[in-house]
């Protein structure tokens, strides 16, 4: 089971006494019970890749592994790989003046996605929150329709985000603690 510290509300402000509680997922209900599990842990996976943190990363990589089947392992570490591919490759395309860019063919091996090993709408929630991360905007549209079209709820779209966010918060954090303990 994944563990958070809350401690901070929606506005920023310091929030309950720090007790740890268990990830939820959509609706309030502990992914476990939600059915959830793969989703949460795939997410999570992807986005401790996505997230650049090595300490992130080993922590989170071994209770991924426990709670993934390998198919879903592989996945979650195929879509952190191709998202970071991607998401350089057509944030660049959709950032530059020149549109004539997004006529050219991409020439990309991306064959993971026709085949993640996993259920199509797991891998693309996957790469949504992985998408998050690395701040590619016309690549979070396309997942989202993808994922809007195959009947995902938006809290559960929103709960790949939060996740997102929270993983890479805690890399960032941990990663300057590390270089700011140096000067104390």
């Amino acid at each position: 089971m994944l563990v958070v510290q809350r401690e901070f509300d929606d506005t920023g402000d310091a929030q309950g006494d720090g007790e740890q509680q268990q990830v939820e997922a959509a609706g309030g209900q502990p992914a476990q019970q939600a059915g959830g599990l793969l989703l949460v842990w795939g997410t999570v996976l992807a986005t401790a890749i996505a997230s650049r943190s090595p300490v992130v990363l080993r922590e989170l990589a071994p209770e991924a592994k426990a709670n993934l089947s390998p198919e879903a392992y592989r996945a979650a570490k195929s879509a952190a790989a191709v998202m970071a591919m991607n998401n350089v490759f057509y944030r660049t395309r959709h950032l530059l003046s020149d549109h004539e860019y997004g006529t050219l063919r991409a020439g990309l091996r991306m064959n993971v996605i026709g085949s993640p090993g996993v259920d199509k709408v797991d891998f693309e929630l996957w790469s949504f929150a992985v998408s998050a991360i690395n701040g590619c905007g016309m690549c979070l549209d396309s997942h989202e329709q993808v994922l809007r079209k195959a009947g995902v709820d938006r809290e559960v779209i929103q709960e790949a985000f939060k996740i997102a966010s929270v993983v890479q918060a805690v890399g960032v954090t941990l990663e300057a603690e590390a270089v700011l303990a140096e000067f104390e």
